[in-house]
C-alpha cells in the first residue's frame, strides 16, 4: 500500500514537470503535480489508505529537508543584511494585510457556520 501511495506522488510530481515544460514555465513542476493532487483529492472526495500511509512517512523526515534552507541562509546573511530593510518592510505590510483579512475571513465563517446551524 505504501508502495501505491509513494507512485501516485512521484506520478504526479512528474506530470507537474512535464506541464511545467511543455505548458507552464513559470510554475514549478512540483507545484503544479501538489495542484494536480489536490484536485485528484477533490474529485475523490477522501484520501486513501496509500496515499494516507505515504504522506505520513515522508512527513517523519520533512524537518530534514529544511536544513539546505538554513543553511543557505546562514551561507547568505550578508546579502540578507544589505536588504534587511527591504525584507523588513515586507514582512511588515505583509502581517498588516495578512492578520486583518484572516479574522475578517474567521468572522465570516463563523458567521456562516451559525446559519446553518440556525437552519437545521
Amino acid at each position: 500500500m505504501l508502495l501505491r501511495g509513494l507512485t501516485w506522488l512521484v506520478l504526479l510530481q512528474l506530470l507537474g514537470s512535464a506541464l511545467n515544460a511543455l505548458l507552464l514555465p513559470a510554475l514549478p513542476g512540483p507545484i503544479i503535480g501538489m495542484l494536480l493532487l489536490f484536485a485528484l483529492l477533490l474529485l475523490r472526495g477522501e484520501v486513501g489508505e496509500p496515499l494516507n500511509q505515504a504522506a505520513s512517512g515522508l512527513l517523519l523526515y520533512l524537518p530534514l529537508l529544511l536544513v539546505p534552507a538554513a543553511a543557505g541562509i546562514v551561507d547568505s546573511g550578508s546579502v540578507l543584511l544589505g536588504n534587511l530593510l527591504a525584507i523588513s518592510a515586507a514582512l511588515v505590510i505583509s502581517l498588516l494585510i495578512t492578520v486583518p483579512f484572516c479574522g475578517w475571513l474567521m468572522q465570516r465563517l463563523t458567521r456562516r457556520l451559525e446559519q446553518r446551524e440556525e437552519s437545521r
